[in-house]
């Protein structure tokens, strides 16, 4: 598989799905390269609270979280040899979009308390703008693409199947940030 953009490009990918906590040093490793200038790493954690009812800000016109739930734990499932052969297949697709030398994707399965990393990805390049743009569409693609489903286990109330959504406004890249809160929240 060349890329006409890189013709020194290892392409190299590592995909996992675990039952463990992801090791993101053994991630950095596997994409670690005397060529690549840029090696960004994504880490995606169970946050611990969760928005609830959102209402409209009027200082920014922005969505803010105004009442939260707390989370006490996360339970991915998978449709395992689809879900490994997906993230391949993305893994490879982002190594023809742009230059990279090398992707390293892992994902937890089971139970994920809050703190704890759900998924990391780590993309090196030569130059840091391909690894952050790859970065950031390998998660939002994998979070619509890959057979992995999400439920969330409540402090306060029954556990609920999270669906993953269309990317909105306020998740793409250049969204604002108004730096509202949950209540209770610090």
């Amino acid at each position: 598989m060349s890329t006409p953009q890189c013709k020194q490009c290892i392409h190299e990918a590592l995909v996992e799905l675990t039952t463990s906590p992801i090791d993101v040093q053994r991630l950095l490793g596997f994409v670690s390269h005397p060529d690549a200038g840029g090696q960004v790493l994504f880490v995606g954690s169970t946050r611990q609270t969760t928005k609830g009812q959102v209402a409209t800000d009027s200082s920014c016109g922005q969505h803010s979280t105004v009442q939260c739930t707390h989370t006490q734990y996360l339970v991915y499932e998978a449709y395992q040899e689809m879900a490994e052969q997906k993230l391949h297949e993305l893994a490879q697709q982002a190594q023809r979009q742009w230059p990279l030398h090398a992707v390293a994707i892992s994902h937890r399965l089971g139970k994920v308390l809050p703190g704890e990393a759900s998924i990391a990805i780590v993309v090196s390049s030569a130059h840091r703008h391909e690894a952050y743009v790859a970065s950031r569409w390998l998660i939002d693609s994998i979070k619509q693409q890959v057979p992995i489903w999400k439920q969330e286990h409540y402090v306060d109330s029954a556990a609920q199947w999270i669906h993953p959504k269309e990317l909105d406004a306020s998740e793409s890249s250049d969204a604002v940030f108004c730096g509202n809160r949950c209540e209770g929240s610090q």
